[in-house]
């Protein structure tokens, strides 16, 4: 598989700017791989297709307010600084990404906040566009991550262009999260509504939380033709035992396992044992999966429809099969499926 076999048209207009109204309401194309069928279904219609006892694995992540505007000392430049990962709490070191970068060199201040009460210090160039940024604050740490937090806005992806919105807060959030770390929201999650959780629960379905602090990594342009070639960023992950033990139950018992989103996918297939079950894990996983692929843990996936040329994509193809996902996607662009982020919804079974 090459870079140009993820290539296709969308129509400008099939982006999603703004959510469904109600979460649940989405749109959802249920692709059975067996029977080769596509099914257009909304997305509170999911519970249709699960029994109890299956389980159904979250990303629990939470996203932190990780796009800054600053001003350059001297020239009082304008310049956007999104915060990737924090290096060190002790000296508030930190991976971000500058724009527009040409500006901002080692030794360059940038000041924050209309009293400037952040100042924060270029101390080295990563990429073309990264920097590490050492924070000069003079209160504790724990003063200091409120101050990014008043300071921060959404990061909403760069294709929405209209401005963020108080309401983005929220719904950029899914309703489940918990452990602040991702610049950017797991989306396939977004589509749940506390109601549709509570009847999957009554209907026996089984839930495990897993962590991926969702990184630039995930959303990097693959800028290379053979995919092999190709290298992710880390993304800090964690499986707790509690997870384990549910979804190794649910496998021994031919259950379904269902990856809600591919940052899920990613955790799963980062930390599996020699006979096919899932390890406990905390570290950071670069793991790309592309065609052909053999996947061990989960045997069902809800994901959203993502960019052309996109890993996200490479996953789905990887896991539906690569035909199969040409033809649902130019099935969803003939149907007006929403796309992206603030999307519709696919379930593959």
């Amino acid at each position: 598989m090459k870079l140009s076999n993820f290539n296709f048209e969308l129509p400008k207009e099939l982006l999603a700017e703004y959510p469904t109204e109600n979460r649940d309401e989405a749109r959802l194309m249920v692709l059975n791989r067996k029977e080769q069928t596509i099914e257009h279904k909304k997305f509170k219609d999911l519970i249709d297709y699960f029994e109890p006892e299956d389980v159904m694995v979250l990303n629990n992540t939470k996203v932190f307010p990780a796009r800054l505007f600053g001003n350059k000392e001297k020239t009082g430049a304008r310049i956007e600084v999104f915060l990737l990962r924090e290096l060190n709490p002790e000296t508030k070191l930190w991976d971000v990404l500058v724009d527009p970068a040409r500006k901002i060199r080692i030794g360059n201040k940038l000041y924050f906040g209309e009293d400037e009460s952040l100042v924060a210090e270029v101390i080295d160039n990563t990429t073309s566009r990264g920097r590490t940024l050492r924070f000069l604050y003079d209160g504790s740490y724990s003063d200091f991550r409120r101050k990014l937090k008043e300071l921060g806005q959404t990061p909403l992806p760069k294709y929405i262009k209209r401005d963020v919105e108080p309401e983005d807060e929220e719904r950029y959030q899914t309703i489940y999260a918990k452990n602040e770390g991702a610049v950017a929201a797991p989306t396939a999650g977004l589509h749940f509504s506390k109601h549709l959780l509570k009847r999957l629960e009554i209907k026996g379905v089984d839930f495990a939380e897993v962590t991926l602090h969702v990184g630039l990594g995930t959303f990097s342009p693959v800028e290379v033709e053979d995919l092999s070639k190709h290298k992710m960023d880390s993304e800090e992950a964690f499986i707790t035992k509690d997870a384990t033990d549910i979804i190794n139950k649910a496998k021994s018992e031919r259950r379904k396992v269902c990856a809600v989103g591919t940052t899920v996918m990613r955790v799963l297939e980062s930390s599996v044992s020699s006979n096919q079950t899932l390890n406990e894990f905390a570290g950071w996983t670069n793991k790309f999966i592309f065609p052909p692929y053999d996947f061990n843990i989960a045997n069902c996936m809800v994901t959203n429809f993502h960019t052309p040329k996109s890993t996200l994509l490479m996953m789905v193809s990887a896991f539906a099969g690569h035909d199969f996902v040409k033809k649902a996607y130019a099935e969803a662009v003939k149907e007006k499926y929403r796309f992206y982020t603030y999307g519709d919804a696919m379930l593959i079974l």
